[in-house]
């Protein structure tokens, strides 16, 4: 899925998207994440353990609005609809504007949960029939194949197949890095310039389908 350029180019940018709204969203809820479920999922089992009710609670809820956007953007690659990559990309643009114009308006709630939707969906950017797919929000599992490719090249497999997984993972840090900087100077607001570069980026990959056809 990554060897071809256009693939790996974009899968860098909604990489680094993910990473830049993750960190907006790690420094505004306090060491929670709108796109790294697994540590809210570490997150819940402790302060469950220790009887941290609501914290428990905030985690969980972040979990549920995750999966219900990484399976809206399922039924969508899974429907009859065409450009279907352009058209989750034009949602969570969508998603990401709709979190803008909520903080804007006070309700900084609102805007996490559109955000959390917008992260969940974007995961079905790369998706294959069948359900497998290609993780955009987190890099655990590119990290593990850069792992695993590397040792394949020190015993004569491609020297560089594990090149397109470290970049995912060094986007997916840049753009949190971006994030935290953006998010000290106007806080959530911040999400404007993601919502931006999912318009972007879908009219783009609109762009690309039609010369492909």
């Amino acid at each position: 899925m990554l060897e071809s350029r256009r693939n790996l180019a974009l899968a860098c940018a909604l990489s680094a998207m993910a990473g830049y709204v993750d960190g907006i969203g790690y420094l505004h809820l306090g060491g929670l994440f709108v796109s790294f479920m697994s540590g809210n999922s570490t997150r819940l089992g402790v302060t469950l353990a220790e009887g941290h009710w609501q914290h428990a609670l905030e985690a969980l809820e972040l979990i549920v609005l995750f999966v219900a956007g990484a399976a809206a953007g399922s039924l969508i690659v899974l429907s009859a609809l065409v450009h279907r990559q352009p058209l989750l990309l034009l949602i969570e643009a969508w998603l990401l504007t709709a979190a803008a114009v909520a903080y804007a308006y006070g309700l900084s709630n609102a805007a996490v949960a559109a955000i959390v939707l917008a992260m969940g969906l974007e995961n079905a950017v790369f998706q294959l029939e069948g359900g497998a797919g290609l993780g955009l929000t987190y890099v655990t599992g590119a990290l593990v194949k850069a792992g695993q490719l590397i040792a394949a090249a020190l015993t004569g497999g491609a020297g560089w197949a594990w090149l397109p997984n470290l970049l995912l993972w060094a986007a997916l840090v840049a753009g949190a890095l971006a994030g935290g900087l953006v998010y000290g100077w106007i806080n959530l607001a911040a999400i404007r310039f993601a919502a931006a570069a999912a318009f972007a980026l879908s009219a783009l990959v609109a762009a690309t389908a039609k010369r492909t056809h």
